[in-house]
């Protein structure tokens, strides 16, 4: 069901505004509107312009509270909000040194890193690195070669070029290596080893002794570095564990002021001179409404004013309904939440869904899987989806009783009511049929009665005359689809039909209203044009829009077979899986068949069969009577 909704308005000094949102909104689920949209019509009035103070605060919070070890909450305590202001500043002045130290030695690491990085490749270069790179007369070039060149690279250097390569390490993928190269002949060399796929390497930094040893002292600095980072990371956790408590109630205090003075972009501000009040605008239930009221009866500084309905905005949506079909509402938010004044079709969505489910999935065994299964997966995972899978396995279960189905075998129980696949019934102009689709297409046609009545209260409730009399799923509707079920079964029972004069009152009548509802609607209305377009158009697109209703009566009506037509495939299926398994003979079954087979047409015709289920939902059910134009109740502190 909908929440009854009241529309508040309040009102107080414009300084107090933090105070009533800290101490009374915040108990209290409000869907604040933007009060200067509202109040369109009032002088005097503006928006807030004031930035909020506590956001760059709050974000110092937060990354304090990120760097504890644990999580945890904030416990309650009697700090203030300058208390809470002044705790982050401390902290964050005496973690300041330590956060910028940090950052120095890790900047620091990263080049020795670097450095480690560029030097690894060249220890096995037995020579002082630093007397290389004072070379006058001789060139020297770092690099690294793909291993498939190599083969041929050193022979055509050993053999042609006045150059010495000295190599270094490899791996699966390249050679490292350097070259010495005479300076009058660099360019040309440089130019041979490049056509040779050679990729020279720069050596970044101040090396010393030969690049092993070069290689172990930024080791061991690194090393030293990091114990370092290390130290003061420790140091930096052990003043924080001793503010933690007070750290993490100051961090949610804040971000609880934070998110109240942020009530202000949806507050307006009168414009007087001596005093300037506030004005905040929103939804409340009538529940929250009333308790909020009774609260600040003693407050002289906060003033509200409670109206019914408002004709600024359309009331938000709140759902409220029984824990067992609260799971369902996700199919509802799929299809669109209802208008305020709509009719929630929740419940009625989970009890026809189920009903199907279980008509068309009929088996104990398989129903009592889904039941346990689903309410597992609820339990552990909190999944709306898997509640449903457990309440549809619950029908499943009673249905399967009912035809004597258990895991697919039909000798285990007695039906209780028929075996889908063999029971028949003779009918007038048809023959043998089977049973279960008569019955699906009869429980159907009930079913589209009743969403016809509920669109006849719904368009009765919001005052559209023309939906719940005159229209296709109205009174009209009502009458000829109603007249057209009891004229099929009286003929299917072979008694007597009523009178032609009778069935032309009880067929055309509601077709001719049908076809004139919209001047029909016009002339209760008392509106000056009742047919626009001309007469000559009306009676064409009436006769057009006659044929397209009673095509969707019939089609629509036809639809529900699809439940019969799955009770008869699931048997038919199992029938399968129980011949594969060599048991049809009453022989002794191969049981892993019956399990794996038993579990594909759970899972596979489960899908399908919810696929299903959902569509006739959508469109047999919900496109009768339900609009599904709401908007979701936000409060401002989710």
């Amino acid at each position: 069901m909908i929440v009854k909704m009241k529309f508040i308005s309040i009102t107080g000094p414009k300084d107090d505004i933090d105070r009533v949102a800290g101490q009374y909104l915040s108990k209290y689920e409000i869907q604040l509107e933007n009060a200067v949209s509202e109040l369109k019509t009032v002088q005097n009035i503006a928006p807030f312009a004031e930035s909020n103070p506590y956001k760059e605060i709050v974000q110092k919070a937060s990354v304090l509270v990120d760097s504890l070890s644990d999580a945890g909450s904030g416990e309650e305590m009697n700090l203030s909000i300058d208390e809470c202001i002044a705790l982050i500043n401390q902290l964050e002045e005496k973690l300041s040194p330590i956060v910028e130290e940090q950052k120095r030695l890790q900047e620091t690491a990263v080049k020795y890193r670097a450095s480690l990085n560029d030097i690894a490749h060249f220890r096995d270069l037995h020579y002082n690195i630093e007397s290389i790179m004072n070379f006058k007369h001789v060139k020297y070039r770092f690099g690294k070669i793909a291993l498939e060149y190599y083969d041929k690279f050193e022979q055509y250097i050993d053999n042609d070029l006045h150059t010495i390569f000295h190599k270094c390490q490899s791996d699966s993928d390249y050679v490292w290596g350097v070259y010495f190269v005479l300076a009058t002949e660099a360019d040309q060399i440089d130019a041979v080893y490049s056509s040779l796929h050679f990729e020279r390497f720069y050596l970044k930094g101040d090396y010393k002794g030969t690049p092993n040893e070069a290689y172990n002292e930024l080791e061991s600095a690194m090393k030293e570095v990091e114990e370092q980072i290390d130290k003061l990371e420790k140091e930096r956790n052990h003043i924080l564990s001793h503010s933690a408590t007070k750290l993490r109630f100051a961090k949610e205090r804040l971000a609880m002021a934070s998110e109240n003075f942020d009530i202000r972009k949806l507050a307006a501000r009168t414009l007087n001179k001596k005093e300037t009040f506030y004005i905040l605008c929103g939804w409340m239930s009538e529940e929250d409404a009333a308790a909020f009221t009774y609260e600040i009866e003693g407050d002289e500084k906060v003033h509200c004013i409670i109206e019914e309905d408002t004709k600024h905005t359309q009331p938000p949506t709140k759902l409220k309904n029984p824990k067992l079909f609260k799971p369902f509402e996700m199919f509802v938010r799929m299809y669109g939440l209802p208008a305020y004044h709509e009719f929630d079709p929740t419940i009625f969505l989970a009890l026809t869904y189920t009903f199907i489910f279980g008509a068309m999935f009929g088996d104990v065994g398989q129903g009592l899987l889904l039941f346990v299964g689903g309410a597992l997966l609820y339990r552990f995972k909190k999944m709306d989806l898997a509640a449903i899978i457990s309440c549809a396995g619950i029908f499943s279960t009673l249905f399967g009783f009912l035809f004597g189905s258990v895991f697919g075998f039909e000798n285990v129980i007695d039906a209780m009511w028929m075996r889908p696949i063999s029971h028949m019934t003779n009918l007038p102009l048809i023959g043998r049929l089977n049973t279960v689709f008569i019955i699906a297409i009869a429980f159907g046609m009930v079913l589209v009665m009743g969403t016809m009545i509920i669109n006849i209260i719904n368009g009765l409730r919001i005052h559209d005359i023309e939906s719940a009399v005159f229209g296709t799923n109205g009174v009209a509707g009502l009458v000829f689809y109603l007249s057209v079920a009891v004229t099929i079964l009286l003929f299917m029972t072979g008694h007597k039909l009523p009178a032609v004069v009778i069935l032309i009152i009880m067929f055309v009548i509601p077709l001719l209203i049908i076809a004139a509802k919209e001047p029909l609607t016009a002339l209760l209305e008392k509106k000056p044009k009742l047919i626009e377009g001309g007469v000559g158009m009306f009676l064409t697109q009436g006769f057009f829009e006659l044929f397209e209703v009673l095509l969707s009566y019939f089609s629509n009506t036809l639809s529900f077979v699809r439940i019969g037509a799955f009770a008869v495939s699931h048997a038919a299926m199992m029938e399968v899986v129980l011949m594969l398994a060599g048991a049809e003979n009453g022989a002794s079954p191969n049981w892993i068949v019956i399990v794996l087979g038993n579990l594909f047409v759970c899972g596979m015709e489960g899908l399908i069969v919810g696929i299903q289920v959902l569509r006739l939902e959508y469109y047999e059910f919900f496109s009768r009577f339900y609009k599904g134009t709401g908007r979701e109740f936000k409060p401002y502190t989710k």
